[in-house]
């Protein structure tokens, strides 16, 4: 039985921090029906942007013609942050592991978009996200570049975040799971711990934000 207490816990409250995290984030994927009623999912490059996702596809493809059938679509991005092995925890009980992450699952209604106008601001809102040093023309409204894509509009009907950095648990235990990530000293450790709310010093580990979102 879920523990809804830990749930609730693990729920992004705030809107800003998912559209902060849907900002950083690359690549998300598009969940659609199939002619035969099963789930596609592609991994897409997005832009959340007006309050709605943004993507680009070619003309022709099979996502497309499953939105054509069925509007309603799911879409995710996800990042592991760390993952914790076992004996963090426990020398030798295999069920301890566990995995800092955020997430964001986003369901609703998929439309193309029509108006030359909108298809130039999302492909120019994606060039911002993923060429913020630039070097390109912004797209204009009456490119031919618009005729030879296929811009696809997410309208969100609910968007829902979880994350686990370390909240859930007494914040004397959070500052141990700490110092035993920065002495794994994993690739993203020292992001993790960002995010955890620690700053490395000369003097060790030191809470600077309180995780809460």
């Amino acid at each position: 039985m879920y523990d809804l207490k830990l749930v609730g816990k693990l729920e992004i409250k705030s809107y800003e921090k998912i559209k902060e995290f849907l900002e950083e984030e690359h690549v998300g994927r598009l969940a659609s029906l199939d002619e035969n009623g099963f789930p596609q999912i592609i991994p897409m490059n997005f832009v959340f942007a007006n309050d709605a996702i943004y993507m680009h596809s070619f003309p022709r493809g099979e996502k497309l013609e499953n939105i054509k059938r069925n509007q309603k679509v799911g879409f995710e991005a996800d990042r592991e942050l760390e993952f914790l092995p076992s004996y963090f925890s426990h020398p030798t009980n295999a069920s301890q592991a566990d995995t800092l992450y955020i997430s964001v699952v986003i369901k609703g209604k998929s439309i193309f978009v029509e108006d030359d106008e909108e298809k130039a601001l999302g492909l120019n809102c994606m060039m911002q996200k993923y060429q913020p040093e630039g070097h390109y023309d912004p797209i204009q409204n009456n490119d031919l570049v618009l005729d030879e894509v296929t811009i696809i509009k997410i309208i969100p009907e609910s968007i829902k975040g979880k994350y686990k950095i370390g909240q859930h648990i007494h914040p004397d235990s959070r500052k141990i799971l700490a110092q035993k990530i920065l002495e794994k000293n994993s690739i993203s450790a020292k992001d993790t711990l960002k995010i955890m709310g620690f700053e490395i010093s000369d003097d060790g580990l030191k809470m600077i934000d309180e995780p809460i979102w």
